[in-house]
């Protein structure tokens, strides 16, 4: 178990795995040896402190994440079993545990096949099972994952999607009242795809390297020339990054792409990141980053979480199930959309649910979305390579 007491190094030695949640956090470098000497004797409950990031639930963050080799040992027995209804995709790191705990809820446990990753594992395994599919014999049953690249390229689940493979179980229930109002349609009109939540992207300002600079309120004012080279962006997270660049592409061009690019922290030579002036190093002045790591700051620290006044671009956690096996699959869908599953996303992981039951606590923030018609009339996964390559653009 992590304690307070415990070292950076210590801990990144016995629980490497972890890695991604110190990086995710703000601790970069960990992969250089020189960083990771300068910091790594260092107990956790000092060096969270010196980053004004709360000590007690970063610490039960990480115990949560360890949790992983329990469960997947104890609950998930992944031996393969003939004739089995087959369900794999991705599940959003700080929920996936307790989500995985909701299998044992089911009547026809033994008769399910699951794979459901972390989500920081990626999503290339999932993708090189989909590619490789030739007919809605060759697909699981039920697939979960956030973001849109999986879903929407017409090399990946499109090309079943348009052959009606998928169906939403679910058209006639409504959604939170959170998602769906005037300006807000969440729900699939074709009634292809069902959705479980969302994972929103925040601001998290550090008002003293921001200086007399005015704190973002906007997404568009992170594209003001002001915050060239000042903004941590969440590239790692492929899902989340990519609505980023999808709803930023929608609603202001291309242009904003690269606009962001320049906007992204340039990286310094490890030779710069380790000299004992702190004034030497780039640090961002804002990150964006899921909701759910906005917590880790300290209340009354130089981090301020800005939910933006035009609304957090939601990344879309969604659950695809085939059509033609309905009855037998209905059990497991209902699980995944019930209050239970929605308050696990909700409360648990700060992922809004869309489920109408659930209390997502978020009275008065509204979301970004991209919509429907622009999902169904563009080649997301052409679109996609395009924002990269002004992105990149903007980076040089």
């Amino acid at each position: 178990m992590i304690t307070t007491k415990s070292t950076l190094s210590e801990v990144l030695s016995k629980y490497p795995k972890l890695k991604n949640v110190f990086e995710n956090n703000g601790f970069k470098g960990l992969d250089n040896k020189l960083i990771l000497k300068q910091i790594g004797s260092i107990q956790l409950d000092d060096l969270l402190r010196n980053k004004q990031i709360n000590v007690g639930l970063f610490i039960d963050m990480l115990n949560e994440y360890l949790k992983e080799d329990l469960v997947d040992v104890t609950l998930m027995d992944n031996i393969h079993k003939e004739d089995a209804i087959n369900i794999i995709g991705l599940l959003p790191c700080p929920v996936r545990i307790p989500l995985l705990e909701r299998f044992t809820t089911l009547s026809n446990l033994d008769k399910i096949n699951h794979n459901l990753k972390a989500a920081s594992e990626g999503l290339d395994w999932l993708k090189e099972k989909v590619i490789t599919a030739k007919n809605e014999d060759d697909l699981a049953d039920i697939y979960i994952s956030a973001g849109f690249d999986l879903f929407f390229e017409q090399d990946l689940m499109k090309k079943f999607k348009d052959e009606k493979v998928f169906e939403d179980y679910y058209t006639d229930i409504p959604y939170n009242t959170d998602f769906e109002n005037d300006y807000l349609q969440l729900k699939d009109p074709n009634g292809d795809y069902s959705m479980l939540g969302v994972v929103p992207a925040v601001f998290l300002v550090n008002t003293k390297v921001l200086g007399d600079r005015p704190i973002p309120k906007t997404w568009e004012d992170i594209l003001d020339p002001i915050f060239e080279n000042s903004i941590s962006l969440p590239v790692s997270d492929f899902d989340l990054f990519n609505a980023i660049l999808i709803h930023l592409h929608h609603e202001f061009g291309m242009e904003a792409i690269t606009k962001l690019g320049k906007s992204m922290i340039k990286s310094m030579h490890p030779a710069e990141m380790v000299k004992s002036d702190k004034r030497n190093r780039v640090r961002p002045a804002i990150s964006i980053m899921p909701y759910f790591f906005t917590r880790m700051a300290l209340p009354g620290s130089v981090m301020e979480a800005v939910w933006p006044e035009d609304g957090a671009i939601i990344s879309p956690i969604f659950m695809l199930t085939k059509r033609s096996k309905k009855e037998e699959l209905k059990e497991i869908a209902d699980m995944f959309v019930s209050v239970e599953t929605g308050e696990i996303l909700s409360h648990k992981g700060l992922f809004p649910s869309i489920n109408h039951d659930v209390d997502n606590k978020l009275t008065g923030k509204i979301f970004k979305w991209v919509g429907w018609d622009y999902i169904n009339n563009n080649d997301l996964g052409k679109l996609l390579t395009e924002c990269m390559n002004a992105f990149e653009e903007g980076r040089e």
